[in-house]
């Protein structure tokens, strides 16, 4: 037995956000909004796609921004989209340099934090 790959990753939003998630998620960082599955779409949120990469955002009530868990986004063009968050007003913060790769920081609409990684 072994874990052979990563189907999704979930953060929380607040209920009622999807229209400044979709801003976010498709209009900033370029994914693709999916459809949720009907048994499931009535509790809000939004799921979010490109390639490998799948980012679903679930609706809660007593909603709480991630500060340090968080989804890692490698990014093939770190300073354009660097660039592209500062020019929508979100904030971009250096990170470490871990094994000669620099990560970089962002915070979504909703507070939770989005380590964004140059691509290899």
């Amino acid at each position: 037995m072994a874990v052979v790959g990563l189907d999704h990753m979930q953060i929380s939003m607040p209920v009622g956000g999807e229209k400044k998630a979709t801003e976010f998620y498709v209009g900033v960082l370029g994914l693709t909004q999916v459809p949720k599955p009907p048994p499931i779409n009535a509790k809000g949120g939004c799921w979010f796609e490109e390639g490998e990469v799948h980012l679903h955002l679930g609706a809660e009530e007593d909603f709480r921004p991630a500060k340090k868990a968080h989804p890692a986004l490698l990014i093939d063009d770190l300073d354009q989209l660097k660039a592209k968050l500062a020019e929508a007003g979100y904030e971009v913060r250096p990170g470490s340099v871990i094994h000669g790769i620099s990560q970089w920081f962002t915070d979504d609409p909703f507070g939770n934090r989005i380590e964004l990684i140059a691509a290899r």
